[in-house]
């Protein structure tokens, strides 16, 4: 079996650490450089020769930094005769861009697809991407593992017997309904219409939420405009209780204040799919860390077994 090599570019060195504890193999390190004209220069400091070598980088803001860094390591590791580059991506910001919805605008998921391929990329370990369509737009094989048995595991210590989960739309009502499906409670969904990426309208909550625990589950959470107005619905129907679960808490625009200072707001749980500094921790934040899992991933992938095996039961 060919020697395995791990980096990670800037974007969470914390988490591509933790993942490399697990695996018990080391974390290379990564020279990245600026010019005076602003151009990046990265160099992979250890031997990549017929390896197999695994890149962690969440697509993360700054978004644009990030993905040109993951792009020049995808081509250092083909110009230093890597056998197989697998790019370990937690969070594809550019997953949200996944149809063409008005005029004239492009679908980034894809084309930055493309990218990746073309700069190297043998096969993508993603987590939890926005929406399926988006796994197709790759042309090389694609593990997208979920977090719904980490979340799940942080509830199930807990009184479920009155709880309902509520995605905040339909689209998302599938993962929704694997998640309940864990925790053996009921689900319902909110009736969503997006105008602008900070307006959306939640006319309506379909399932019967009346006086019960609410989990809220949703993929991601960015300014949190969609779970803010799920909740004004929510309040309509008299729930007992709320609390909030993703598993990219991205948390932009004071987003995590916002929601940790409503009152029917007890916990707000994510995962460490993307980096969360200190100035945007809350005591009502939980972070759950997906190391374990991205490592047995990354385990199985090395050795040539099933990364689906993972998921047969949910």
């Amino acid at each position: 079996m060919r020697n395995i090599a791990v980096f990670s570019g800037s974007a969470h060195p914390e988490l591509a650490a933790e993942i490399c504890t697990h695996l018990d193999v080391p974390l290379h390190p990564v020279r990245t450089q600026r010019f005076a004209n602003d151009c990046l220069e990265v160099q992979l400091q250890a031997n990549c020769r017929e390896h197999d070598v695994f890149l962690i980088q969440p697509i993360v803001p700054p978004v644009q930094e990030n993905l040109v860094e993951l792009l020049l390591m995808l081509d250092a590791a083909r110009g230093a005769s890597a056998a197989r580059t697998t790019v370990v991506m937690p969070h594809y910001a550019y997953a949200r861009s996944d149809k063409k919805d008005a005029p004239r605008i492009s679908i980034g998921g894809r084309l930055v697809a493309d990218l990746m391929v073309t700069a190297g990329a043998s096969r993508v370990l993603a987590m939890t991407l926005h929406s399926p369509q988006v796994h197709g737009f790759f042309s090389i094989p694609v593990d997208q593992l979920h977090a719904l048995r980490e979340l799940a595991g942080h509830f199930q210590h807990g009184d479920l017997s009155n709880t309902v989960v509520v995605s905040p739309d339909l689209g998302n009502a599938k993962p929704a309904s694997a998640f309940a499906r864990i925790l053996g409670v009921p689900v319902a969904a909110g009736a969503k219409q997006r105008f602008t990426d900070d307006r959306v309208s939640v006319s309506a909550i379909i399932g019967d939420v009346q006086g019960r625990d609410i989990i809220v589950l949703d993929d991601e959470i960015a300014k949190g405009s969609t779970v803010v107005e799920l909740i004004d619905r929510l309040r309509e129907h008299h729930v007992r209780s709320i609390r909030i679960a993703c598993t990219h808490g991205l948390f932009t625009d004071k987003a995590i204040e916002r929601l940790g200072e409503l009152d029917d707001v007890n916990e707000i749980v994510c995962t460490n799919t993307v980096p969360i500094p200190e100035s945007k921790r809350h005591p009502k934040l939980q972070v759950l860390s997906v190391a374990p899992q991205l490592a047995e991933a990354i385990r199985r992938i090395h050795n040539g077994e099933s990364v689906s095996a993972l998921f047969h039961d949910t």
